[in-house]
């Protein structure tokens, strides 16, 4: 018997946490465009659908960068088009007003913004100022708006750089409350390079509301690098967070940032959330095979302890 078929994991709801989460799944953008090989049109598109079927609401497409930064995502007017049918939100990133006229131009609802709350990796990613790369939004988030397009704020290095060290918790809010100001809808405060620990992330999203920041505006995206993305994720939700950034089979890292490894695995996130009751819509068992047909794809297991768990307990 599997897990599933036993009964597994057995839901023991735990006080102050979320009734539902929304996984905004990331894995066919920022799990695909840091592979060194480049994943054909078809089988980025049939992940999406494979991604849709398992009940997942926010699939995160693709990017409209130029493909010189993000050569892994050059096809992202050719894969939107083959996906946009789907029932499901296809938020896609755009760096600048290029980026979302080409966006606008395929009908997306949804986009996202990529700030840093460091400067050097604002250097490294966006080759400008942190403050430069605000102004170079402003424009941006303000069209977006103006067609009542949804508009999402990333904000890479808030826990840590690996340039600068510890990031001061006041220079985080100090962005994001730029990033809202300027009309982003929500903001997903990244772990870049997966150097969080539980009581950080309460010290930040306590000081976020503190400076009028609604937690509903809120999304986490951790990677695991030391192993804490779960207990990141957690405590999130204890602070009332419902939007977790997750990667189905745990693709991606992050180029610009070499010590970055894969992002929180959406079957790892969604056996936790499942065991503390927390409804997701996602059905696991689905979810666990899109990953185990990618990585097949791919040429290389699944990095998820719950891919690895469940596909071996199949077979």
């Amino acid at each position: 018997m599997n897990a599933s078929e036993l009964g597994l994991p057995m839901a023991v709801p735990a006080e102050g946490l979320p009734a539902r989460v929304r996984i905004h799944e990331v894995g066919a953008r920022d799990g695909l465009q840091n592979e060194k090989q480049t994943v054909p049109t078809a089988v980025k598109a049939e992940f999406v659908r494979r991604l849709a079927g398992t009940g997942l609401t926010t699939i995160e497409a693709t990017s409209f960068v130029h493909p010189a930064w993000v050569p892994q995502l050059a096809d992202a007017e050719d894969l939107y088009p083959a996906v946009s049918d789907l029932p499901v939100q296809l938020p896609v990133l755009v760096p600048n007003e290029r980026g979302l006229d080409r966006a606008l131009a395929l009908g997306a609802r949804r986009v996202a913004v990529f700030a840093s709350a460091t400067e050097s990796f604002a250097k490294a990613n966006l080759n400008r100022t942190v403050d430069e790369a605000l102004a170079m939004f402003e424009p941006v988030v303000a069209r977006a708006k103006a067609q009542d397009v949804h508009v999402r704020g990333y904000l890479s290095m808030c826990f840590g750089d690996p340039w600068e060290g510890a990031v001061p918790v006041p220079q985080v809010v100090r962005v994001c409350r730029a990033l809202l100001d300027m009309g982003c809808d929500e903001l997903s405060l990244g772990d870049t390079i997966g150097v969080a620990t539980p009581g950080h992330v309460t010290a930040l999203i306590r000081a976020l509301m503190e400076a009028g920041v609604p937690v509903p505006a809120l999304g986490v995206h951790f990677h695991d690098t030391y192993g804490q993305a779960l207990s990141n994720t957690l405590a999130a939700l204890q602070q009332g967070v419902a939007t977790v950034d997750a990667s189905a089979g745990g693709l991606g890292g992050c180029p610009y940032a070499k010590s970055a490894t894969g992002n929180l695995a959406t079957e790892d996130l969604v056996w936790m959330l499942r065991g503390l009751g927390i409804d997701t819509g996602v059905d696991l068992g689905r979810l666990v095979a899109t990953s185990v047909w990618m990585a097949a794809h791919l040429g290389r297991p699944s990095p998820s302890r719950t891919v690895r768990a469940l596909s071996h307990q199949e077979q």
